[in-house]
């Protein structure tokens, strides 16, 4: 019993952060966990045709999508003082 739990938890953590994109962008499952780890799993994509990815919208609702794109130029960096205004 506990390894079906186990398993049936890698299972679904593995499904849940299929992005699905290509060299121009693409999207991630929203779900809390994908949310925190979008960057680097949207970053992995990119990082195949040599871009920087950047988180483009972000609807907090399971079914929806994280979208993202891929840049060829790194994204700019915020001051902090610029992200007080």
């Amino acid at each position: 019993m506990k390894r079906q739990v186990i398993l049936i938890a890698v299972l679904a953590s593995t499904l849940g952060a299929c992005a699905r994109g290509n060299y121009s962008g693409g999207i991630i499952p929203w779900s809390p966990e994908a949310e925190l780890t979008a960057l680097d799993t949207a970053q992995n994509n990119c990082a195949r045709s040599s871009q920087y990815a950047v988180i483009t919208s972000v609807h907090r609702e399971y079914g929806d999508y994280i979208g993202y794109k891929c840049q060829f130029n790194p994204p700019p960096r915020q001051s902090p003082i610029s992200r007080m205004r």
